[in-house]
């Protein structure tokens, strides 16, 4: 019998877990909610433990050897404090842009069933949005997800292009079972019943159809499809009949449709029929009725019918003779609905005449009828619910109109790019209603109304969940996807009852800006005035200050004497855009957020509450994004300025956005018009007379554009146009070019390095970060002599990679270069390694990480970069005068596991010591010191090397649980981490995002300049207290004593 999981009753270090050893399954979740192995406790009182059953009083030895087992298994797990968890560190999870969905048509119902486009399968809970269960996926095309049928209480998925065939439970997210399906081109995928019972999956690909059993996965049969190296089958449909049809299209001449046996699989029927018009069977054919197919022809202005079981010709049906006609330049789409594959589907289907435009038709005994003209739709939906079969159509309240006029859109050039139609709702204000198929007339009292952000996005994606009220009446809720990728599920008449923000799975940029200062702190900025002011009005302005800091410090001491009468749980902390302000320890940043979809976000860091969003409209999928701070808050009364360059991916033009990070709004400053592609950007020391830092924008054609282009700012571009060099990067190419900017604001190429392309490519290019500050400019040795850094804020670590992928030849190489010089510091190559490659570079050291493929494991290598033990010029830093190369300390190390992500830690003034943040693909952040990769830690220790603390070289890096910041709070698919400072020394704050985010503080040499939060204030003052008092006594008892003594 395993043993059970016990929780430490000691006091573990904050942040500090393990896991305990020989942890069974069932013990993977506590009551509390922690995960395998990660027990808490509480702070104060009775910790809590494991609940020993109380022995007999006449067995009081089974009770002290019950205790004595409880001790010798306390030291196989750490604790943490319960109190801490989610105090200063928060995690959202997100499963990104829906696939398919599926809602359960019933009103107690508490969960829908999706899948993503990141390779995700999910139930989200009905009633909060919340996640009940969610499978990750491999990120790569290998895990994308084909298809998802849904049976019952079962998920039917096909993912890695229909080889893998999975069923999931949908109550808990068990995986029912597994099975591995042939090679091929992935067509379309069906459940199929006999006999009124579903209990097959077939899948058809572009040679061969298979049949699985529904209950274990089991192949009943497969066959090969006929002619199938000219026929592309790409329809499959079944009702229930013991057959199942497949059809296929020999573009421009014929249809071929098979009918096979359920039973056996054997070809029981092959008709050819001729339709020279059609070039595709997706979206414009369908199956409606008893079999009947349905295909459109834009050229005739008709639509083809014929039954798959009878008719061995198509017939043909005008639409002129129904007053139809398809829009000029619109490819149509028919919609069709099969509520069960055990019957037939719904003789009637919607025919999408054009982006704004459907019918309702109906295809029965023959004759096509019209059922309704919906105009001004959005969006169109079928659903199902006992025996009653509804139609949902989205419509805006006002005119659509072609979209990109209003808004916030992607600059004039961009947009002149985009000729492709597209709707806007003027007021950003839609209807839902529900239709009766059978005669197409709209149900009472189903209106749904909501409404998008004025800049918001329109919706792209509409699913319904219908279901029967007790009246017999037709209730519904709707889930809406818009296309910058939010979900909303709504209910009547029109609530909201919970939105997701699925984009912040794909966040591509990210920032931390100070928030602004408190109407206290303002107040002080502006406490002494103005001199023309006199001294009368600025001694007035100093006493209304000082009577605003009184009222701010009485409200203050009443909230914290009101709340502490108060549980910690009823304690509302709510933040909102109108009470932001600065925190004593500037701890509280605003994160701003780019996101893949184009969509910004303005996120408070202590709680992860979405203060505010923007959506840029026309940005088409990968784009690239470049966020830039050039003002912050510390600039009162002037608002803070970030500036989003966007480029786009095919025409390679760029536009600017300029906005304030704080509240989301739109600049009032008018951005540049960007006419040519942008290859640089630079944010220059210098400011204009509003305090916003001077942004470079370098064109293909070496043209540089200033921003803010004030006559001030042109004047201080003319006195430091000496000093600003810049490189360009042409991968494509293996060319680094440099560049020095002239007084007329034209650029001169200064240097230029070529790596030839057929050897080797360039992978990255790092920089060191502009707000890193370094403290100590040596190491103190153990011969008390200094070794003095080379510190060079213009060095660029490159990192190429070979082009030839055989695990012998391969290689990484790195390039140590002087950005101004174009000087080859350092190079070295790492022989039979291969990507993908992390780099951090900071201060005089880079680290890169990546595989070696002799050994087949994971290595680190560091380099330090130092002067000697003599400065060469300990004032100031050029470039242009550094005649001796720098010592090069180089060491290498084995790392256990592969890495996602990488960044180090930064702090307000580089005292505290520097850790490595390294995200693994565990969804663990480990958290590195530096001390551990020094180049300089020697093999055998001496005597100088113990005196300078050096650890004695061990190759292997190893990963304990306890370094884990995020214990148990793991991150999807991590992508990235960002560091910032905060006003605490030895506090830095941590962001993690991939398809999950995180953020958390980190203390790289413990928190030195802070109490602890369990700090006995209680204790200390009364010690105090004691002492003072003690100290009046005493004074009391000796001043008695001397007067005592004088008497005599």
């Amino acid at each position: 019998m395993a043993p059970p999981c016990f929780e430490a009753r000691f006091s573990a270090p904050r942040g500090l877990l393990g896991t305990p050893a020989g942890c069974p399954a069932r013990c993977l979740r506590s009551p509390d909610g922690a995960h395998a192995g990660f027990s808490l406790r509480r702070r104060r009182g009775q910790p809590r433990g494991v609940k020993v059953p109380s022995a007999p009083g006449s067995r009081p030895a089974a009770a002290m050897a019950a205790r004595l087992w409880v001790l010798l298994l306390l030291p196989l797990t750490a604790a943490v404090y319960e109190d801490q968890v989610g105090k200063f560190d928060w995690r959202q999870q997100y499963v990104g842009k829906l696939k398919f969905a599926s809602l359960e048509a019933s009103q107690g119902s508490k969960k829908l069933i999706v899948a993503t486009e990141k390779n995700v399968v999910a139930a989200l809970n009905s009633r909060s949005g919340e996640i009940l269960w969610r499978h990750v996926d491999k990120g790569t095309p290998e895990g994308a997800i084909d298809a998802m049928l849904i049976h019952g209480q079962d998920a039917i998925t096909l993912s890695n292009a229909g080889r893998i065939l999975r069923s999931w439970e949908t109550n808990i997210g068990g995986l029912n079972w597994e099975t591995s399906l042939d090679t091929g081109s992935f067509q379309v995928a069906s459940l199929v019943g006999l006999q009124d019972v579903v209990k097959y999956v077939a899948v058809l690909k572009k040679a061969a159809i298979s049949l699985h059993n529904l209950s274990n996965g089991h192949q009943k049969w497969v066959e090969h499809l006929p002619e199938s190296e000219s026929t592309q089958y790409q329809l499959l449909y079944s009702h229930g009949t013991g057959v199942i049809h497949v059809l296929g299209i020999v573009p421009q001449s014929h249809l071929n449709i098979l009918t096979f046996s359920v039973e056996d699989g054997e070809i029981t029927k092959q008709i050819r029929v001729a339709a020279p018009w059609l070039n595709s069977l997706n979206g414009v054919c369908s199956v409606v009725g008893e079999a009947v197919l349905v295909c459109m022809d834009m050229d005739t202005h008709s639509l083809y019918v014929c039954s798959l079981e009878t008719e061995q010709e198509m017939k043909q049906i005008p639409l002129q003779s129904l007053d139809l006609e398809f829009a000029d330049g619109f490819q149509p789409r028919i919609l069709a609905t099969q509520p069960s594959v055990i019957s037939a589907s719904r003789t009637q289907f919607f025919l999408q005449l054009s982006p704004s435009h459907f019918s309702l038709l109906q295809y029965k005994h023959g004759l096509l009828s019209h059922l309704r003209d919906l105009q001004q739709a959005a969006l169109v939906s079928f659903a199902t619910t006992g025996e009653k079969t509804v139609a949902a159509v989205l419509t805006c309240r006002s005119e659509l109109k072609p979209g990109g006029s209003d808004g916030l859109h992607a600059g004039s050039t961009l947009e002149d790019s985009r000729k492709q139609e597209s709707l806007t709702c003027s007021n950003q204000t839609y209807n839902i209603n529900l239709y009766l198929v059978e005669t197409g007339q709209r149900l009472l009292d189903t209106t749904i109304t909501f409404n998008l952000e004025q800049s918001g996005a329109k919706p792209q994606q509409l699913y319904i969940q219908v279901f029967l009220k007790k009246d017999d009446s037709v209730g519904y809720r709707a889930l809406v996807q818009t296309e910058d990728h939010m979900l909303m599920f709504l209910q009547q008449p029109g609530k909201v009852v919970w939105s997701r923000e699925e984009s912040l799975a794909e966040v591509v940029s990210l920032e931390m800006v100070d928030l602004p200062l408190t109407g206290a702190q303002a107040e002080l900025e502006g406490e002494f005035g103005k001199k023309a002011d006199g001294l009368l009005g600025m001694f007035l302005k100093r006493l209304s200050s000082q009577l605003i800091l009184l009222q701010a410090w009485t409200a203050h001491l009443w909230k914290m004497f009101y709340d502490a009468r108060k549980p910690r749980s009823q304690i509302k902390n709510e933040i909102n855009i109108d009470n932001l302000a600065r925190d004593e320890f500037n701890l509280q940043k605003m994160m701003v957020m780019v996101t893949a979809s184009g969509k910004l976000f303005g996120i408070e860091s202590s709680s992860g509450t979405i203060l505010w969003k923007q959506y840029l409209r026309n940005v088409r999928p990968g784009a690239s994004f470049k966020l830039m701070v050039q003002r912050t808050t510390a600039h009162f009364p002037h608002p803070p300025q970030c500036t989003l360059l966007v480029k786009d991916k095919e025409t390679k033009m760029s536009f600017l956005y300029v906005f304030n990070p704080i509240f989301g709004k739109r600049s009032q400053v008018a951005p540049p018009v960007l006419k040519r592609p942008i290859l640089q950007t630079l944010l220059l020391p210098i400011m204009d007379q509003d305090y916003a830092k001077v942004l470079l924008l370098i064109d293909d054609e070496y043209k540089v554009t200033a921003f803010p282009a004030t006559k001030n700012v042109l004047r201080q571009l003319e006195e430091i146009a000496h000093s600003v060099f810049f490189y360009l990067v042409d991968a494509e190419q293996g060319k680094l070019s440099g560049f020095r900017l002239k007084r007329d604001l034209t650029t001169e190429e200064s240097w230029e390095v070529i790596i030839p392309t057929e050897v080797q490519r360039i992978v990255t290019v790092k920089g060191k970060r502009s707000n890193e500050h370094v403290h100590s400019q040596g190491r103190v040795m153990g011969d008390r002599s200094v070794l003095y850094k080379s510190l060079n804020p213009n060095l660029l670590a490159v990192v190429t990679e070979s082009t030839d992928t055989h695990h012998e030849r391969t290689f990484i190489g790195i390039y140590l270069i002087d950005g101004v010089t174009g000087r080859i510091i350092h190079s070295s190559v790492q022989k039979k390694a291969k990507g993908p490659v992390h780099i951090v570079h900071s201060e005089n050291w880079v680290v890169y990480q990546y595989w070696n493929t002799k050994a087949r494991r994971n290595e680190f290598t560091v380099l330090e970069l130092y002067e000697g033990t003599e400065q060469y010029n300990a004032t100031a830093f050029s470039s242009l005068d550094r005649p001796i190369l720098p010592q090069v300390l180089q060491q290498s190390y084995i790392f256990p596991s592969a890495i996602s992500a990488m960044e180090a830690t930064i702090t307000e003034r580089g005292i505290t010591s520097r850790h490595l943040l390294i995200g693994l693909p565990s969804g663990a952040i480990l958290s590195l010191p530096k001390a551990l990769l020094d180049p300089r830690r020697p093999e055998i220790p001496t005597e100088q090397s113990r005196e300078e603390n050096l650890i004695p070289y061990s190759p292997d890096v190893q990963i304990h649980a306890e370094r884990f910041i995020n214990y148990n709070q793991t991150i999807s698919r991590m992508r990235g981490i960002y560091t910032a400072p905060s006003g605490l020394e030895s506090t830095c704050l941590v962001v993690a995002y991939g398809l999950d985010i995180y953020q958390t503080r980190v203390y790289p040499s413990k928190q030195f300049d802070v109490l602890k939060d369990d700090y006995d204030y209680v204790l200390i003052s009364s010690v105090l207290f004691g002492l003072v008092f003690a100290t009046m006594i005493t004074k009391r008892l000796a001043q008695v004593k001397l007067l005592n003594r004088a008497w005599r």
